[in-house]
């Protein structure tokens, strides 16, 4: 899957998973809220169940819509290159994990709001800013006439090449938290292992071949993923 290098519109793709992002949206408020885990429950034989604690519900239903919107900000201004339909249906795969997938694990959880929610919280409002101001930073610069061609190295980018990578895994993770799940950290440790092996790689490969000496030196001086670490 060619995901680099083409500039392109993809008006179709892109419509269709704005639809399929937005029913999913739909389906987490509907097991969050309206019986849906007991429906969904019920298909394998189990349930009913209490419904967990409302607040921890209500936040995880605000963390979706935030994500929402900062989805509808890259597909809309932010996403210039071509998009095939094996991303669509991956990045709706990925988008059902974590918006129907968090849903599910957290939706029993009768625990109290406490501190390690807050630290969810923080995580995720984080993780979020990272991704889409770094993300906004860059596409501003990248639209002035002087910087055509050019390295983006600065901005939050000067902390690790792939900032905005690290942030999702952040909001992410910020999200597993709240559920308060042990099994919610697969979908964190899913997603660093497909940035490590298959998207870092991928990009790495194309913006060294797109800029040259000035990538090897931005490599050379700078963390790949996590500011300060790796």
């Amino acid at each position: 899957m060619q995901l680099y290098g083409n500039v392109e519109k993809s008006i179709p793709q892109k419509t269709v998973l704005k639809i399929v992002e937005t029913i999913i949206v739909i389906l987490s408020g509907w097991i969050l809220f309206y019986g849906g885990f007991d429906r969904v429950a019920g298909w394998f034989g189990t349930g009913p169940f209490v419904a967990g604690d409302q607040q921890r519900r209500i936040i995880l239903f605000g963390f979706i819509l935030i994500t929402y919107l900062r989805f509808w900000v890259t597909i809309t201004v932010l996403l210039q290159r071509r998009m095939p339909w094996e991303e669509v249906f991956s990045v709706s795969f990925a988008f059902a994990l974590y918006y129907i997938g968090f849903s599910l694990l957290g939706y029993q959880n009768q625990l109290p709001l406490a501190g390690l929610d807050i630290l969810g919280i923080v995580i995720f409002l984080f993780g979020g800013w990272l991704n889409t101001v770094g993300e906004l930073k860059r596409y501003r610069w990248k639209k002035r006439p002087e910087n055509k061609g050019k390295l983006y190295t600065i901005g939050y980018f000067r902390y690790a090449m792939h900032i905005n990578y690290f942030g999702d895994i952040l909001w992410v993770s910020g999200f597993a938290i709240l559920t308060r799940n042990w099994y919610s950290a697969i979908i964190p440790l899913w997603l660093f292992s497909f940035f490590i092996f298959f998207n870092i790689p991928k990009l790495d490969a194309y913006l060294s071949g797109k800029y040259g000496k000035a990538f090897v030196a931005y490599r050379k001086k700078t963390k790949k993923l996590i500011p300060f670490v790796y």
